[in-house]
């Protein structure tokens, strides 16, 4: 899946993730393959308990994997690391969470919310320094250097959001997982954080691997887009590629899911529903099969076979 004029910045190779053990043993991702390019927003997009955000964690070393490599830079880093390389990674790859009244210290200022990342790694010259900084980076995100002094229970979701945004993307990443950011904003607000991480992207070039539930959400601000379904990647392809021409069912069932603001074409619309039991895999296995240049769906031959025909049509 590697494009010979992009430069691979995180891979994801036969990746498995498990829970539990034995008998309670629960297998919460697997077979996962894919490259994120550097500079490109990367989309793994699904259905709550899918396990996009489970690979997001094991990126940053929250999870801990079972089988397969995770990629960064040349480094497989789902292994045990150096103080030095945890240190490394740590600076290079920053996450937004999805909620941001749990991931931001109700103790702490926003200065020093904001400041702790400089702090650990020492990325200023002097307080002044680190002051102009941090006053820089919360008027990028829409806040005010007033705001410093004041703790998180005193802002908006929104606002919080942005403060979140603001304490991993002054660290200067080259990675930044973002989990669901925006599902927990006000629909007013979702655009202006979409905008201002696509504003970051283009100035600093960060690459951002989103994961999210709400194909509508991603489809403007991604360059490729993975659907998962129960642990596994069913199809993935170029954003507008996948809007235009999805093949696998449940990419489709997904697709029609998606709200339609003009209620007459909205009763028009025609609603997929995904039935798993669909596919006969007994004899005649899936795999993950690139059907056109860039677009891959998991199916087994038959499948693959009329996906290829679809696409000829």
């Amino acid at each position: 899946m590697e494009s010979k004029d992009k430069e691979v910045l995180l891979s994801i190779k036969d990746l498995e993730i498990t829970f539990g053990e034995g008998r309670n043993k629960f297998v919460a991702v697997q077979d996962a393959n894919f490259d994120i390019y550097k500079g490109e927003t990367f989309s793994l997009v699904g259905e709550s308990g899918s396990g996009k955000t489970t690979i997001g964690r094991a990126v940053l070393g929250l999870n801990e994997t079972s089988h397969g490599d995770i990629i960064f830079e040349g480094q497989k880093i789902n292994k045990k690391l150096t103080a030095k390389e945890e240190s490394n990674i740590i600076r290079k790859i920053q996450m937004i969470f999805q909620d941001p009244s749990a991931s931001l210290n109700e103790r702490a200022t926003v200065d020093y919310i904001i400041s702790e990342g400089l702090y650990n790694f020492h990325l200023f010259d002097s307080d002044a320094d680190r002051r102009a900084k941090v006053e820089n980076m919360i008027e990028r995100v829409g806040l005010l250097p007033e705001h410093l002094n004041r703790y998180p229970h005193e802002f908006s979701g929104g606002q919080r959001q942005r403060i979140g945004i603001a304490r991993a993307l002054i660290m200067e990443p080259e990675l930044v997982v973002a989990d669901e950011p925006i599902s927990a904003l006000d629909v007013s607000i979702r655009a202006q954080v979409l905008n201002l991480l696509k504003e970051f992207q283009r100035d600093k070039g960060v690459t951002y691997f989103f994961v999210a539930h709400d194909l509508s959400v991603v489809r403007f601000i991604s360059d490729r887009i993975a659907v998962i379904r129960s642990g596994r990647i069913v199809e993935l392809a170029e954003a507008e590629e996948l809007f235009r021409n999805p093949l696998h069912p449940y990419t489709k069932a997904l697709l029609s899911a998606v709200p339609v603001p003009d209620p007459i074409l909205a009763r028009k619309k025609e609603l997929h529903v995904y039935d798993p039991n669909m596919h006969d895999y007994s004899v005649d296995k899936p795999k993950f099969v690139e059907i056109i240049p860039g677009h891959f769906v998991y199916g087994n031959e038959a499948e693959t076979a009329g996906y290829r025909a679809a696409v000829k049509n």
